[in-house]
């Protein structure tokens, strides 16, 4: 793992590519399979991409890892939550006896659940009047998500866990793609017209304040992010050096790799989008950073509650993919 942010950024400029022969062999193979061609939709071309990654004609998903990250903000203090900061370190218990909804789900799954903690009896700075982080404490939690990715999984999810988070999400988007913050500002947990309207303000504020110093997403991320966003940044690029495919969740987790994609160009070939949330500007960042979901469920709990869930679309397409007979193979003449 490098050891600074100038390091990191040229490491993810030497980020390796996909398979180029695999991906070629897979379209070959997927276009011999019993069926008409196209007739199973983004599940080719979702199968096509994961051998492509794996570098396996015929993969599976097996080893899969969720990773839940969890981290305090003084942003919280501004009132831009329905909930306390309290409810972190809460919710973070939660996870460890098994009690939340992504652990039903990483369970269903079959897939290995972590949970990491980053410093919660130390919130990040209020970014109205400070950046969130300085260097160290942005690269302390790159490195947390980097070192959690388990190199025999083949497949990541990243989640988070925060209250005030979808503020830090929302200035993100702000200071990365522009436009007002009203339109990259939503309820998160809940809170009124009045407190739609504050949250608004906070964000508005945050990026006023820091825009000039802010030349790339990870600039914007150690002035405006978040230990939990900053962690899933690590956890992603950490899955790219290791061709682990990676399956992003909601509005504060496609705002991490927003970070990454406004850093170095394609720094996200390895991911695709699991759901579409009900979070008012989820929408509006896929399309920024070229996604389309798989999933469309109005869910919007965070934590990789919908990525988590897609993983079963990924099997079914590389069940399909890996499983069935060729032309060929069953004796079936293609016409």
């Amino acid at each position: 793992m490098p050891p600074c942010l100038t390091a990191f950024k040229a490491e993810l400029n030497r980020a390796p590519e996909i398979h180029h022969e695999i991906e070629i062999a897979a379209a070959d193979h997927n276009s011999q399979l019993t069926k008409p061609p196209g007739s199973l939709g983004r599940m080719e071309d979702l199968a096509i991409w994961y051998a492509s990654w794996r570098g396996q004609l015929r993969p599976a998903v097996e080893s899969p890892q969720v990773i839940v990250f969890a981290g305090n903000h003084g942003i919280a203090s501004r009132g831009v939550s329905a909930f306390p900061p309290e409810v972190t370190a809460q919710m973070v218990k939660n996870f460890e006896l098994g009690g939340a909804a992504i652990n039903q789900l990483a369970k269903l799954s079959g897939a290995k659940l972590d949970v990491i903690a980053l410093e919660l009896d130390r919130p990040t700075q209020d970014f109205t009047e400070d950046a969130a982080m300085n260097e160290g404490e942005l690269m302390s939690a790159i490195h947390a998500g980097w070192r959690a990715v388990d190199p025999k999984s083949d497949l990541l999810v990243v989640g988070e866990m925060g209250i005030g988070n979808t503020t830090s999400a929302a200035a993100l988007c702000l200071a990365l793609f522009g436009g007002c913050a009203q339109n990259w500002t939503g309820r998160g947990t809940g809170v009124d017209n009045e407190g739609l309207a504050l949250k608004s303000d906070v964000v508005a504020a945050g990026v006023n304040r820091h825009k000039a110093d802010i030349g790339d997403g990870m600039d914007a991320l150690m002035r405006l992010g978040g230990r939990e966003i900053a962690g899933m940044v690590g956890a992603i690029a950490a899955a790219r050096m290791l061709r682990i495919p990676v399956i992003l969740d909601g509005f504060i987790c496609c705002a991490a790799a927003a970070c990454l994609a406004q850093t170095v160009e394609g720094a996200l070939d390895h991911t695709v989008a699991g759901h579409v949330s009900a979070e008012t500007a989820h929408q509006s960042l896929l399309t920024k950073i070229g996604k389309v979901p798989l999933l469309s469920l109005d869910m919007r709990l965070g934590e990789g509650s919908g990525a988590t869930l897609a993983i079963q679309i990924l099997r079914g397409a590389l069940a399909c993919h890996s499983g069935m007979a060729t032309f060929g193979e069953a004796g079936v003449h293609a016409g």
